[in-house]
């Protein structure tokens, strides 16, 4: 199957600041693919990179061509939410649907109208008018319009309760996600897209450290609860990362054999915030 994304040795600095170093990652058809990491991680510029926006070293391929020369066609088939206000404020409703419909090859009004059937935006407010929950529904309502290969979201939910939060990502799951289409996502609330992700990207000061289905977290991963008192013989078989939690220490290893765990106490798979923070905190580099 062919990769709608392939990047390898990416690369770029700014001045003596190196903000991706070396990345290798691919993204297939039908995949959530979640990039998350610490602020200055590197997550924004790997996306200003796929956009065609940064200048960079190493290769990359978005839809078999290369952002910086065929940006245009690459974004014929692609669609982007970031968290930054880009729609202008002055604008309806209704004008800025029509004005997908006039420039947009692939845009289907019928859709972008459907989904605002279900929300309380008016066609006749002005973008000014809108919440920013409103404005988040109303960039979900066009990208449902757009028949694109892959949605890029950037920090898409900043700001919005939790309520907009959850039904950003049921709405995107139930109504654009299918098996040929793909969704790359940063995010700082990993728990919220825990349970739509099939892959995990984590980067940490440029580099990927984290990089596999969510399917094979279990394989590699394991977490142990343990009592005090049996933690020292435990740390001997290297955890990657350990925590204390009231009277108990909790530590993930990885590639382990987990029957060595089961007799110092409770195992499990990490959850992904947990493995996020191993990640980062922890020993594991990649």
């Amino acid at each position: 199957m062919n990769c709608l994304i392939t990047a390898k040795g990416l690369t770029k600095n700014y001045g003596r600041f190196r903000a991706v170093d070396h990345v290798n990652f691919q993204i297939a058809p039908g995949r959530v693919v979640g990039l998350v990491g610490p602020n200055g991680a590197g997550k924004s510029t790997t996306l200003k990179a796929i956009l065609g926006l940064i200048k960079y070293r190493g290769e990359l391929e978005v839809f078999g061509r290369n952002p910086r020369i065929d940006r245009a066609e690459i974004m014929h088939d692609m669609s982007y939410i970031s968290d930054v206000a880009s729609l202008p404020e002055w604008i309806r409703v209704d004008q800025l649907l029509e004005l997908m419909e006039s420039t947009h090859p692939s845009y289907d009004l019928s859709k972008s109208l459907n989904f605002l059937a279900r929300t309380e935006i008016r066609k006749s407010q002005r973008v000014k008018q809108l919440s920013k929950g409103m404005k988040t529904q109303l960039h979900l309502a066009i990208v449902m319009g757009i028949n694109a290969r892959m949605l890029v979201l950037d920090e898409p939910t900043l700001g919005l309760d939790i309520i907009y939060r959850t039904e950003f990502y049921d709405q995107l799951m139930n109504e654009y996600f299918d098996h040929q289409r793909s969704i790359l996502i940063t995010t700082h609330q990993i728990e919220e897209i825990e349970h739509i992700l099939t892959d995990i990207m984590i980067i940490d000061k440029g580099k990927i450290v984290i990089n596999m289905p969510i399917d094979d977290i279990g394989i590699h991963f394991t977490q142990l609860k343990t009592a005090k008192e049996s933690a020292e013989q435990a740390r001997k078989l290297n955890p990657v990362f350990e925590k204390d939690l009231l009277d108990q220490a909790v530590m993930i290893f990885e590639d382990i054999d987990v029957e060595r765990l089961k007799e110092f106490g409770e195992v499990s798979t990490p959850h992904l915030a947990e493995l996020f923070v191993a990640a980062i905190k922890g020993t594991h580099h990649g």
